[in-house]
């Protein structure tokens, strides 16, 4: 077997399956879970029509480059969303079966395996950048994101040593767990910095169409480069998914834009790794990309249930309204690990403990002390699951 598949930590949830397997919920109260962000909200009507129409196409072999079609839906959708002038649909867009499986995929193609090799990461952060890199056989770098740094990557913190062996960086903006957005500017910044050092930068975007403001929706990776005049995108690519946009988590519909050269080797690596994405998925993808109502209502949705839950939380626990996502990140009374039992063993609610989604540094773990709430589920479990909560801390 592959000796690196030994460097591979728990995932969160093995580690959270294991802190309660000594506990006994009650049985009167029904379990809410805001531990995985799963989107529960109903899938578009018309997206399944378009699936349940395509089904004869399960008949043929679908390319790995994806179908003309869609890959010109998802430019198109990109240059409206991001105000670019010019997608090639051609050569900077690749379909691919999610963004998990493809930010996994990505440190494969593009990571030159060494000693030397280094992977930048935020810290919380998704925990297949670190498994990707690991696998990738380079060492994970962390950049702690804290209250501190407006819960974005301590950039400046990151030693010049680090940035001279970085071979790929990871950000992810909205993050995961926190929802802060990173600027034009700062996304400048690193573009910038990924010229100097030569390395790619992976623009995990997966949560931009979740916001609060219809008049400020979060800027990505593609924009900030076509601003400072980089139209070829080059060293930055994106990722972006129809599971929480669309809710379609089960459709596994995403995809990579940005640098044609990165793109077209990425694509020589799919080829091989034979991951194709089904031609009735394809088009039914191609009708998410081209529609942004359900998009709207659905933003809609997640506002109304921030609101019902922060208005019940407030003066109790300390947190706040994120800009983008669907994930709430309070401050617990004390350990984090302690409360998430808590809450799980008196009141049914499963949250994730902050420290479970970071990795321990020399200036401690910036996932400590806090809990990542996922408002996934419908709006009255939402707000049953901040009643309870709010009767745990009572009790403390």
């Amino acid at each position: 077997m592959n000796t690196l598949l030994d460097r591979l930590q728990p995932y969160p949830f093995e580690k959270l399956r294991a802190l309660f397997a000594d506990l006994q919920p009650p049985a009167d109260r029904p379990h809410i879970p805001l531990s995985i962000g799963e989107p529960r909200h109903p899938s578009p009507q018309f997206v399944l029509d378009a699936v349940a129409a395509h089904l004869p196409l399960l008949a043929n072999y679908p390319a790995t480059r994806g179908e003309d079609s869609l890959r010109e839906a998802i430019a198109a959708w990109l240059q409206r969303r991001f105000q670019l002038t010019a997608v090639d649909p051609q050569t900077q867009v690749l379909p691919v079966n999610g963004t998990r499986e493809a930010l996994f995929a990505f440190a494969q193609a593009v990571v030159t395996a060494g000693p030397e090799a280094m992977v930048l990461s935020p810290n919380p952060f998704y925990q297949i950048y670190e498994g990707a890199t690991l696998l990738a056989g380079a060492e994970p770098g962390f950049i702690n994101a804290t209250a501190a740094s407006s819960h974005l990557p301590d950039f400046a913190s990151v030693p010049e040593s680090w940035w001279r062996r970085c071979q790929l960086l990871y950000i992810c903006s909205p993050g995961n767990p926190s929802g802060a957005v990173m600027s034009i500017p700062q996304l400048q910044a690193l573009v910038e910095r990924a010229q100097k050092y030569d390395f790619i930068i992976a623009s995990d975007e997966c949560y931009s169409e979740i916001y609060s403001d219809e008049a400020a929706p979060p800027p990505g990776l593609l924009q900030a480069c076509a601003r400072m005049g980089n139209d070829s995108y080059r060293r930055c690519v994106v990722f972006h998914s129809l599971s929480k946009r669309s809710n379609l988590p089960g459709l596994r519909s995403g995809f990579v834009a940005g640098d044609a050269a990165v793109l077209a080797d990425f694509l020589r690596y799919r080829t091989y790794h034979g991951c194709a994405m089904p031609l009735h998925h394809q088009h039914a993808s191609s009708a998410a990309w081209r529609d942004e109502e359900h998009v709207r209502v659905n933003r809609q949705r997640y506002r109304e249930k921030f609101d019902a839950v922060l208005a019940i939380l407030s003066g109790h626990l300390r947190v706040q309204r994120p800009d983008a996502g669907f994930y709430l990140w309070p401050e617990t009374p004390g350990s984090d690990t302690d409360f998430a039992r808590q809450l799980y063993a008196r009141q049914h609610v499963t949250v994730v403990p902050g420290s479970y989604l970071a990795r321990d540094t020399d200036s401690g773990n910036p996932g400590a002390n806090r809990v990542r709430m996922a408002l996934v589920a419908s709006q009255e479990d939402c707000v049953e699951a901040a009643q309870r909560m709010v009767q745990l801390l009572g009790a403390l």
